[in-house]
């Protein structure tokens, strides 16, 4: 059989869940691309935010990965591209130990993100906790989920706070769905990590707490001063029952 390469990215077709990378290591690219065929993931890649934008825009991708070092256009300015027409999961990739990175990409919108150097099983991981969210949240599914002013359909991938839509990352929809289903209820922190986020929760681990930053806000507050998503000091997070 002869294989004719993507004419865009320059890879391989290959069978599986679309997957685009964006990051100018060739070498990096190459090594994840054969992981990636392995597991059942169809990973594409170039090499510049500028040749990735309009790839992570088409519609053709379930997930971007996305490096946050960049000659030209950075990681970051890619991904306010990307977010400002695209809610498509996207997955950062930081330096290790940079916290400002890490922490800047969730408040512009990340899912998640992937310290480097990361061994290709550590990402793929990564890769397929967001995928699991997206394709529950894509499910056809009648059910809808209510407390007051919000409003969550969990199959359409829907919330209405005060009849007007949220638009919220996966990962932030996955935490508000939580908190929605035990409206009233506190959750601990290391719940809505495992059960919204994938993951365990680690000492040092900021996510969660931006990722609730970025929910609070796009809600808003009530009339009273409030935020809908109160902490409990040592026992988690309580949406209001209101």
């Amino acid at each position: 059989m002869t294989h004719v390469h993507n004419p865009i990215t320059n890879d391989p077709p290959a069978s599986g869940t679309p997957i685009l990378l964006i990051d100018d290591d060739r070498e990096l690219c190459a090594l994840l691309r054969e992981y990636c065929a392995v597991e059942g993931l169809d990973l594409h890649s170039v090499h510049s935010g500028e040749a990735g934008i309009p790839l992570a825009l088409n519609g053709a991708f379930e997930l971007v990965i996305l490096d946050v070092m960049m000659p030209g256009l950075s990681g970051m300015d890619t991904l306010r591209a990307i977010r400002s027409q695209s809610m498509v999961p996207v997955l950062m990739l930081t330096a290790m130990g940079d916290d400002m990175d890490r922490i800047l990409g969730l408040e512009l919108g990340a899912d998640d993100y992937v310290p480097k150097p990361c061994t290709p099983r550590e990402l793929v991981a990564r890769v397929r906790a967001i995928l699991r969210r997206s394709s529950q949240n894509r499910e056809p599914d009648p059910e809808m989920l209510s407390s007051g002013d919000l409003v969550m359909w969990p199959g359409k991938r829907t919330v209405l706070f005060r009849d007007s839509l949220l638009n919220l990352t996966g990962a932030e929809f996955s935490i508000l769905e939580i908190l929605l289903r035990n409206a009233g209820k506190p959750v601990s922190r290391g719940t809505l990590c495992a059960e919204g986020l994938g993951r365990p929760l680690t000492r040092f681990d900021r996510s969660l707490d931006v990722h609730l930053s970025s929910i609070r806000h796009k809600m808003g507050h009530y009339e009273d001063g409030r935020s809908p998503i109160q902490t409990l000091r040592g026992r988690g997070y309580q949406l209001l029952w209101t």
